[in-house]
């Protein structure tokens, strides 16, 4: 996808992931809608790199009024000429074509490689670079084939939110067992996205350590997470601007190193 400058002003594109949206989170929630509408209405795209949602059971749970909010939100910003995209993360991997018509964006499929200001960037939402931790990798593998998604969806949404609210107790206990390393991407995974996409930049999110990596001549932006509902406040998103500059930006807007 080639993305072009329609004016000086407005930015090319916005990057943001890991808002982990949940009702129990108001802050949280009021900031990304805030974002939505004095951020991201000023961009040409806006790009959600998965884990949007804490969790996500399934498209037949649109109903709720925190669901119903975050898609009306997303489609008022659609329909004032914002293209939305999404890439499913690894907690809100079940988001299906239904909720993408009822809040106007388009899904794809990582790695989704854009292209502008004379570069290559290529989109994940970065768990699928962990690969040191392999039983996650296992469990990762387990959960995308569409036959275990389909017996998964066809259960009762009760049940469904049972189980999902069990793997994430236990997601929380093993991540207290893994190391720093074991949880983050690996060089080897980034080299071959690099490699396999002839990428000059990734951008990705998951791992909740934003920073900037230059590698070479290459260069990995990590996407904060979001929390407002607890200390340390934290946030924020990536801009591509009309030119193709890239820079990272705190929940306040200002720019960082």
């Amino acid at each position: 996808m080639t993305i072009s400058a329609a004016s000086a002003a407005a930015p090319l594109a916005l990057f943001i992931s890991d808002l982990h949206l949940q009702e129990s989170h108001p802050r949280t929630a009021e900031a990304f809608f805030r974002f939505l509408a004095e951020r991201a209405s000023q961009a040409q795209a806006l790009y959600l790199l998965g884990d949007i949602f804490e969790y996500w059971a399934g498209d037949d749970d649109l109903d709720t009024d925190f669901h119903q909010r975050v898609i009306g939100a997303l489609r008022d910003l659609c329909q004032a000429g914002v293209r939305v995209y999404w890439i499913a993360g690894n907690r809100d991997f079940l988001v299906g074509p239904e909720f993408a018509r009822a809040a106007g964006l388009t899904l794809l499929v990582e790695p989704h490689l854009i292209e502008a200001g004379g570069q290559r960037i290529v989109l994940v939402h970065g768990d699928a670079e962990c690969t040191g931790d392999t039983k996650y990798m296992e469990f990762r593998a387990q959960v995308r084939q569409p036959a275990w998604q389909q017996q998964f969806l066809a259960m009762p949404l009760d049940k469904r939110k049972a189980i999902i609210a069990g793997l994430r107790e236990g997601s929380r206990e093993a991540h207290a067992t893994k190391s720093y390393e074991m949880m983050d991407v690996t060089p080897d995974a980034i080299e071959e996205l690099f490699a396999s996409t002839g990428a000059d930049v990734v951008i990705h999110g998951h791992t909740h350590r934003p920073a900037l990596h230059q590698i070479g001549d290459k260069r990995r932006y990590v996407l904060p997470d979001w929390e407002l509902d607890a200390e340390p406040r934290r946030g924020g998103w990536i801009t591509l601007g009309a030119g193709g500059d890239i820079t990272r930006h705190d929940l306040d807007g200002h720019t960082r190193l």
